[in-house]
């Protein structure tokens, strides 16, 4: 019986004693960091740096519309909208991170252009989830794009 208890201690001592969490370690990475940057560009309308910040099989997500592949998400999201949409703004609720992924998820608020001359401008918000992975260069890119936007209202 002495025997068997003490592989049982030893054991129960070796799975208590664990590497550090990805996010305790220089590896993980300040996903806000690389949400402020996509941010940045945005609001600059800089289509070529979020070009860069796009991983080559990006996702991206909004109700039934779906865009695959950094060519797709760039044509009909991100340029199809940047100018439309000024002031983003994100307010995260929930992060996480290890060595290659990274997500930030919360609600978002935005201006919206008017669609022509004599409309009002409007106000959008709704939820989001960013996530980053790295590739193969070791650089983090954005991978998956979800976002549920509520009915955009005209701003006072």
């Amino acid at each position: 019986m002495k025997p068997v208890f003490g592989f049982l201690l030893a054991g129960t001592l070796l799975a208590s004693c664990s590497a550090p969490k990805a996010d305790d370690t220089a590896a993980a990475v300040n996903v806000q960091s690389l949400n402020q940057q996509f941010i940045g560009a945005w609001n600059a309308k800089n289509t070529a740096q979020l070009d860069t910040l796009l991983a080559d099989d990006v996702q991206y997500a909004q109700g039934a519309t779906r865009f695959n592949g950094k060519s797709e998400v760039s044509d009909k999201w991100v340029r199809a909208t940047l100018g439309t949409i000024s002031n983003l703004k994100t307010y995260t609720t929930s992060t996480g991170s290890d060595a290659n992924t990274a997500y930030e998820a919360g609600t978002f608020s935005t201006d919206v252009e008017p669609e022509g001359p004599g409309q009002p401008r409007g106000e959008g918000e709704g939820n989001f989830i960013l996530l980053w992975k790295k590739n193969k260069k070791n650089a983090w890119k954005l991978s998956y794009v979800q976002l549920e936007g509520l009915p955009v209202k005209v701003a006072n």
